[in-house]
């Protein structure tokens, strides 16, 4: 009959939405599956990466090792030599020593103070840095770099994909760092080196995106690889002489 046909239709069409939401249940728990091992596979990509730069640059042990690094380099700005030192003691403090048209300036990091005197730039003294300035260099302090034993230094990294960087393919990491400031590292993809770091500054109360590149690597006596050639906004800086764990004296790091 008519009415025992509908009735059968209708049982037809409830036993078809019962057996499509279980299909769908089964796609969406799919889908969740998917997405969770997707995370799974970009953390497991950017601590590959890591590894595998870690390892390029003379392997964790070596890294460890390092308490103090001092860099010295010259770069010419607008036909002038510019001379320039860094130097490192791990977790006690950073300084970068600048001459530049028979001036002398400085810029200071340490745990818990900075300062900077730029008389090329119209400083007439020294400045005290605002302490949410110091903590954010408070990353500039590590002489062994942000990678090494990164999670237990409160940092965190996600994998965000390939780019190019002047023609070389390079994987891309987004670093977190505890003190809230995050940058973008690229790496070679065949040599797994630093080739690029971009991270923000701020100048005049404004944030303004900043582009280093790393060239020229040189393995050290240490058994560690530093970049010679550092390319700044302002110039190439030609890295002429690396000691590592030469003797610092702390008292550098006070104005």
């Amino acid at each position: 009959s008519k009415q025992k046909n509908e009735i059968n239709h209708k049982k037809r069409f409830h036993f078809y939405i019962f057996k499509n939401k279980n299909i769908r249940m089964k796609h969406i728990i799919f889908s969740f599956v998917l997405l969770a091992s997707t995370f799974v596979v970009k953390a497991q990509t950017a601590d590959e990466v890591i590894a595998k730069h870690i390892e390029a640059i003379g392997g964790a042990d070596n890294w460890k090792k390092v308490n103090s690094v001092k860099l010295e380099g010259t770069m010419q700005v607008q036909g002038a030599t510019v001379s320039m030192t860094q130097t490192v003691l791990h977790g006690k403090g950073n300084r970068q020593d600048i001459s530049f048209a028979g001036m002398n300036g400085f810029l200071i990091v340490a745990p818990t103070t900075g300062w900077s005197f730029m008389p090329f730039q119209g400083q007439t003294a020294p400045e005290a840095m605002t302490a949410e300035a110091v903590a954010e260099a408070q990353a500039d302090l590590d002489a062994q770099g942000n990678l090494i034993d990164y999670a237990a230094k409160g940092h965190t990294v996600e994998y965000i994909g390939k780019d190019d960087v002047d023609g070389t393919e390079a994987h891309k990491l987004k670093v977190n760092l505890k003190s809230g400031k995050s940058e973008t590292m690229l790496f070679d993809a065949k040599s797994y080196l630093l080739i690029r770091l971009v991270s923000t500054q701020k100048a005049d109360g404004k944030e303004m995106e900043v582009i280093t590149n790393f060239s020229n690597y040189e393995k050290t006596p240490e058994g560690i690889m530093v970049a010679k050639s550092i390319g700044l906004p302002f110039g190439e800086m030609n890295i002429n002489k690396v000691t590592i764990n030469g003797s610092v004296d702390e008292a550098i790091f006070k104005n």
